[in-house]
């Protein structure tokens, strides 16, 4: 599972520009996405690299979570 914050992602249309564009890169991606946390989540096979590229070219910046960030959800 690779996990993304997006700050500028504000919106379910972002949310959708953001899906649709890691579907290009995986049509078989599974991609969750919670705007109002600004995360993205994503099963794929596809290099992390790859798939941030992509939502990077929707104009948004995402940034990969790091371990740390993502326990802090599990409290």
């Amino acid at each position: 599972m690779i996990e993304f914050i997006v700050e500028d992602m504000i919106s379910h249309l972002c949310a959708g520009i953001i899906t649709d564009a890691i579907k290009t890169v995986d049509q078989d991606a599974v991609v969750e996405v919670n705007y109002t946390e600004h995360l993205v989540r994503v099963d794929s096979n596809v290099a992390s690299e790859d798939i941030e590229a992509a939502i990077r070219e929707q104009g948004y910046t995402p940034h990969a979570m790091l371990p740390e960030q993502r326990m802090l959800g599990n409290c």
